[in-house]
């Protein structure tokens, strides 16, 4: 008897080898009509690019990528040696797959068009956060994927500068406590862990819902200053305790990808508005506010520019900045009617 192990300490096997992201993407592709292999093949070369830069995020301060590179981006700021390595990483990924035909990235000056007939354009921002990366906060990566139009002699760019409701897939990444990649293929919302010791994503986080209202809301309220007075009066009413609505707390990370992830699974609301420095507001629309609208719209929450659908905006320019708010429908309306009195 003593030979015996007690199997009721183990959980069952089912609980333990869940769906992997390969195998929740190829269930998606096999339903849909004409599918050929190739957005399944897309999607597992950014799911290996993903895991190699969570190794790399992981012993950051043990491979000398902490700091700068020394050079800047097209939007003049300071390179660091993460956010180069995540560009790259990521960019050969996709130029490797053979079905990427178009890659737009915050870190690029200018879209990429790789040596392939691939069909599809992707748009990403290699390491959201990377203010964080120095202090061991956490950081995330933010993608979204369009088909590119047949027949369309359209100038290369032009691919690109599509509105987000054309985007077909979106996802983004967070390396916390655990890595965890978030996806959207249109059909709902879905949330996988990282087993570093498989090197597989398991399905965690079935059919995320963002609920209907929330009790937090995420904004930088160093900026107050500098905001329009409608903007001030909705951040006064947050602070303030409602008879209905009851009290709201503030929850900001300085992580883009992360309070917008938590936005999504609890709720509430996170706001970038438009400031005094910032008139047409902060946050890339290409690489950052459209996947993550997308995503947040899929889950049964909203996006807008403070008053218009965000998906809705059509991009004049490769890194245009943007205004953003999302999270709860209910939470985000009511953003809308205090910025609409100016």
């Amino acid at each position: 008897m003593d030979d015996m192990v007690d199997s009721s300490i183990f959980p069952p096997a089912s609980s333990v080898y869940g769906t992997t992201l390969r195998e929740h993407v190829l269930s998606g592709m096999q339903a849909a009509p004409g599918a050929t292999g190739q957005f399944t093949s897309l999607l597992n070369h950014i799911s290996l690019a993903i895991r190699i830069i969570s190794s790399r995020v992981r012993s950051a301060g043990l491979a000398g990528m902490l700091g700068y590179t020394g050079k800047q981006n097209i939007q003049g700021e300071d390179v660091l040696k993460l956010d180069e390595f995540a560009n790259d990483v990521l960019v050969e990924a996709l130029e490797r797959s053979g079905h990427c035909g178009i890659i737009g990235s915050e870190e690029l000056d200018e879209v990429r068009v790789p040596g392939s007939a691939g069909k599809y354009v992707v748009l990403f921002d290699p390491l959201d956060g990377s203010g964080n990366i120095d202090t061991n906060g956490c950081i995330g990566t933010i993608f979204a994927i369009l088909r590119r139009q047949p027949g369309e002699l359209l100038p290369v760019v032009d691919e690109a500068l599509r509105p987000g409701r054309e985007i077909v897939c979106a996802g983004y990444t967070i390396y916390g406590p655990s890595t965890t990649f978030v996806l959207s293929t249109g059909h709902g919302v879905d949330g996988f862990t990282l087993d570093p010791n498989v090197g597989e994503f398991f399905l965690s986080h079935p059919n995320i819902r963002c609920p209907a209202r929330g009790n937090t809301y995420s904004v930088n309220e160093g900026n107050y200053s500098t905001w329009a007075k409608g903007v001030q009066d909705w951040a006064n009413a947050m602070r303030t305790p409602d008879p209905e609505l009851g009290s709201h707390g503030l929850r900001y990370s300085g992580a883009f990808v992360l309070d917008a992830h938590r936005t999504l699974l609890k709720g509430g609301v996170f706001a970038y508005p438009a400031d005094a420095k910032n008139g047409k507001g902060k946050l890339r629309l290409l690489y950052e506010a459209n996947p993550m609208a997308y995503i947040l719209e899929q889950a049964g929450g909203a996006a807008t520019d403070g008053i218009n659908r965000m998906l809705d905006v059509q991009p004049k320019a490769l890194h245009q900045r943007t205004s953003l708010v999302l999270g709860s429908k209910d939470d985000v309306a009511r953003f809308a009617e205090f910025a609409k009195r100016g």
